[in-house]
């Protein structure tokens, strides 16, 4: 096609999640209290695993991780999409873009990798748990996060530049509520053979190489839940267990729909119906599940709490 007839795009505008006008405001109150309750949910979670002696531990370490990364996540996707819901056009600029496009990136694949090292975590502590010590020191801990935040960095980093390397056509409507790297594709006048690939295989590898890890995990610690003999520490760590596996169905589960299946088979609405639970509602319900329920964490809030008011 001849370059003439093409032209560089400085600004787009984000459709949103719907255009039927009567849902605009129903919908922004809704993903507002989520945005409201993902906030508020996660800072406690960090703030209580900061404060509290008690939660010095692995496990809370891995999961004050995985709710700043939900709480990143769901800042960069969250804001913009509560604006198309009160703008007749939500605009937005090229860099902004690339800018919410790689830093999307990142926080979903760690959030990818860290749901499978809270997992192996799990395994750990009901197969092993008189190695878990040993196993799961600190600084093993520490080089399992620092190796989950690089390569997410590095992913990041190419998918943004093989973004960058593509030529926008005139049309600048992104179908979604947010930049990703599908819908932005589709805007491209130049080849994105390599994109596809780049995308399929990054998409496959983050998704598949995780979930076959809390796959395992859980197939060990299932087994090993059906040989407790007591009753009462057969259902305690079955509960333990049984909210992850709902929290990881509902994250993979909408992951895979959007990005390993072809946009022929799962048309980008219906995707960004599926974007909603890895973007929206997983990073809400994953301090609910794994810290503001657990009677540890409760333990410590209310410590904190009366020792407040003490003061």
């Amino acid at each position: 096609m001849d370059p003439g007839n093409h032209s560089s795009v400085i600004e787009s505008i984000l459709s949103g999640l719907t255009e039927q006008s009567q849902l605009q405001l129903p919908l922004f109150l809704l993903f507002l209290g989520i945005y409201a309750i993902t906030v508020v949910g996660n800072l406690v979670t960090i703030t209580l695993t900061g404060l509290s002696s008690h939660l010095h531990t692995p496990m809370y370490y891995f999961l004050s991780n995985l709710s700043f990364i939900d709480l990143c996540q769901s800042t960069v996707i969250t804001p913009k999409m509560l604006v198309s819901f009160v703008t007749e056009k939500n605009i937005i600029s090229y860099p902004e873009c690339i800018t919410l496009l790689y830093f999307f990136v990142v926080f979903i694949i760690a959030e990818s990798y860290m749901l499978a090292e809270i997992a192996y975590d799990h395994y750990v502590v009901i197969c092993n748990p008189l190695l878990y010590n040993a196993i799961m020191s600190y600084y093993r801990c520490f080089q399992l996060t620092a190796a989950v935040y690089i390569l997410c960095i590095i992913q990041s980093k190419f998918h943004t530049c093989f973004i960058l390397r593509l030529y926008f056509c005139k049309a600048n409507v992104v179908n979604h509520y947010f930049c990703d790297v599908f819908p932005l594709m589709e805007l491209s006048c130049s080849s994105i053979y390599f994109n596809k690939l780049l995308a399929l295989v990054c998409s496959s590898f983050n998704v598949l190489i995780p979930a076959l890890t809390i796959l395992t995990s859980y197939i060990f610690i299932l087994y090993k839940i059906f040989h407790i003999h007591s009753t009462e520490g057969r259902f305690k760590a079955f509960s333990t267990c049984s909210s992850l596996i709902l929290a990881v169905a509902v994250f993979y589960g909408s992951a895979a729909f959007m990005y390993l299946q072809p946009s022929s088979v799962s048309p980008r609405d219906q995707g960004k119906v599926s974007s909603v639970f890895y973007t929206c509602i997983v990073p809400m319900l994953n301090p609910l599940i794994y810290s503001l329920w657990n009677k540890v964490v409760k333990l410590a809030l209310r410590k904190i709490l009366y020792s407040g008011k003490c003061r």
